[in-house]
């Protein structure tokens, strides 16, 4: 009786071996999305300075301005104050507006027939002589009328609109004359008439307001 043969075993080819590993790889690093490049940048060696502009009105008084008080004003009055704006030297202005506002409203800032009235007009040129009258003074110096007669009941809840522009570094030279209407009234025996305009007092605060130029596209 012949012994039993043991099949033989056959090894795999190691070059074999090797060759499907190369290219399990290559599928491996190809499915994952990984890829040789070239790169290159360009940027600039001097860095760039970039900044942002700043509006600013500011106030100041001219004279006899809005820090001098307007006392004992009849019917018919012409009281004059002024005033000069100076516009910040980097953005300019446009839509100039004067509002007020009262701490203590009466009769004087509540009443569009009874109450004060208020006139600007800028001195475009020069600058103003504030003693009487007051003139708009300087060589080509001329007065502008920004506003007419718009009482302050107005003012308090609509600013008026003065000008267009303001550009930047500019100063605007103001009058702000305050008038109180004719009107007539009678006061027996030391008593003064319902709803009288006399003996009030109101504590006002001027405000004058822009925004910003109109922005721009340029490449300079």
């Amino acid at each position: 009786m012949s012994a039993a043969s043991t099949p033989s075993v056959r090894r795999p080819n190691p070059r074999l071996l090797a060759a499907f590993a190369v290219g399990a790889a290559g599928l491996a690093i190809t499915g994952g999305g990984v890829y040789a490049a070239l790169n290159a940048t360009a940027s600039n060696t001097t860095a760039q300075n970039a900044s942002s502009g700043i509006l600013s009105l500011t106030m100041a008084n001219n004279g006899a301005g809005f820090g001098q008080a307007v006392s004992n004003v009849a019917p018919g009055d012409v009281v004059n104050r002024y005033v000069t704006l100076t516009q910040g030297n980097e953005l300019a202005g446009k839509d100039l507006t004067l509002a007020v506002a009262d701490a203590n409203p009466t009769l004087l800032t509540t009443s569009a027939t009874k109450g004060l009235r208020v006139t600007v007009t800028q001195c475009v040129g020069g600058d103003w002589t504030v003693t009487g009258a007051g003139a708009c003074t300087g060589s080509g110096a001329s007065p502008l009328a920004l506003a007419t007669s718009v009482p302050l009941s107005t003012l308090a809840s609509t600013p008026a609109a003065l000008t267009s522009s303001v550009a930047a570094g500019s100063t605007v030279k103001l009058q702000i004359t305050l008038t109180l209407p004719d009107q007539t009234e009678t006061t027996v025996n030391g008593v003064q008439a319902a709803g009288s305009i006399q003996g009030l007092t109101s504590a006002l605060t001027w405000t004058f307001g822009e925004t910003q130029r109109t922005a721009t596209t340029t490449g300079s």
